[in-house]
């Protein structure tokens, strides 16, 4: 990988270059579960489903001390404790993962140099096959909500991509290729890196997050073809490096963490013209120095938010307030590992799972929606560069 973008990201992920070697459980596919035909029908404040749930785990293979593919492991909703794992596909560098809305298929970036996603069934783990993206080290992928199409970011050629999912879960040619050649890149970049593509909860538009560029992106899926057309751009102050943007519940409002300059900012949402508008930029409580804040997440209740900052190893706590237009900071929390890449909610919004990248761990916190406070569920489980987490 030898474009400036990628270099970056290596130099984020690894610093030195170098990775933590974590010894896995042995890898005892029969121990693994693997997703139920339909995805479970929890819903936040609802009882937990009973039994063991699967917990997908993506990594960088091509990293020191990397993982082999996909790993699997189950988790125990009510405590919070995983245990086993296994090898759900061994796929090259499967650094983000997303689930089909029908839960009977899992996709995977596969984040190289020659960028490719790649569709698994989960029912019998066989891979459907890979498809090109067109770009560098795609970082992020989302399914649309209608499970029609597949949106995929480039981040090392600052690019976003379409493709088709059809009735089986595989994936069809791409449609579409949307490079982001304008605005100029922010201050110390060197291009675009588009870092993350999701649709809007509305459904009507497609967000597109620029690092390199300083930018959100808005645009209209046309649902027949999978083309893009762009509809309005927003931008952060120059420099703050937009990384993940996460919505509120109610739909108005979204949290964008910027990576560069250790900020978060509250965004505002129009859903008649797609049109987004960046607030001011606001602490993330990690002092001086930049803790590359990763990703926020948000209760289903809409209440409290929390910002991973991988510098810091802490979760930023912030109440939700104003139905959604303001953070207020409340403090932050030790991750219990190092460099949280990815944050995600188990279902049913009671666990919190941080996939904690140089200390290959994920560590699971059990998640008091009244009030905000997390708390540690056990002992970080260990994950080769675990990246990525996924929880079913």
């Amino acid at each position: 990988m030898g474009t400036g973008g990628v270099s970056r990201r290596r130099f984020v992920g690894a610093l030195a270059g170098t990775a933590a070697a974590v010894a896995l459980p042995a890898c005892d596919e029969a121990s693994a579960p693997t997703a139920p035909e339909t995805a479970p029908s929890t819903s936040p404040g609802s009882a937990s489903p009973s039994g063991p749930r699967p917990l997908y785990l993506g990594t960088y293979t091509s990293a020191e001390g990397g993982g082999k593919g996909v790993a699997v492991a189950s988790y125990d909703p009510g405590t919070g404790r995983v245990t086993g794992a296994g090898i759900l596909a061994e796929l090259a560098d499967p650094s983000y993962l997303a689930v089909h809305p029908n839960g009977r298929t899992l996709y995977a970036v596969n984040e190289r140099a020659d960028g490719a996603v790649t569709a698994v069934r989960l029912s019998d783990r066989k891979v459907l096959g890979s498809r090109s993206t067109g770009g560098q080290a795609p970082c992020h992928l989302s399914v649309h909500p209608g499970g029609r199409w597949l949106l995929s970011a480039n981040y090392g050629t600052g690019s976003v991509a379409v493709h088709p999912v059809d009735a089986s879960g595989a994936l069809g040619e791409r449609t579409d290729l949307v490079t982001h050649t304008g605005p100029a890149p922010g201050p110390g970049q060197d291009g675009p890196h588009a870092h993350q593509i999701v649709t809007t909860p509305d459904g009507n538009h497609v967000l597109a997050v620029d690092l390199g560029t300083d930018t959100v992106y808005t645009y209209r899926l046309d649902t027949t073809k999978g083309t893009l057309a762009e509809v309005s751009r927003a931008r952060t102050r120059p420099g703050a490096g937009p990384r993940h943007l996460t919505f509120h519940p109610g739909g108005r409002y979204a949290y964008l963490a910027n990576e560069v300059d250790n900020t978060v900012a509250v965004c505002a949402y129009d859903p008649a013209t797609g049109r987004v508008s960046v607030g001011d930029a606001q602490s993330t409580g990690t002092g001086e120095g930049t803790s590359y804040p990763a990703q926020l997440v948000v209760t289903e209740n809409g209440r409290y938010a929390w910002l991973a900052n991988r510098g810091d190893n802490s979760l930023s706590r912030y109440a939700v307030e104003a139905d959604g237009a303001r953070l207020r900071l409340l403090g932050t929390v030790p991750v219990g590992g190092d460099f949280p890449r990815q944050l995600a909610l188990s279902p049913d919004g009671g666990l919190l799972f941080t996939a904690n990248q140089r200390s290959g761990t994920v560590s699971v916190f059990r998640v008091d929606e009244d009030s905000g406070e997390l708390r540690r569920a056990g002992e970080p489980f260990a994950s080769p560069v675990a990246v990525c987490a996924l929880p079913l």
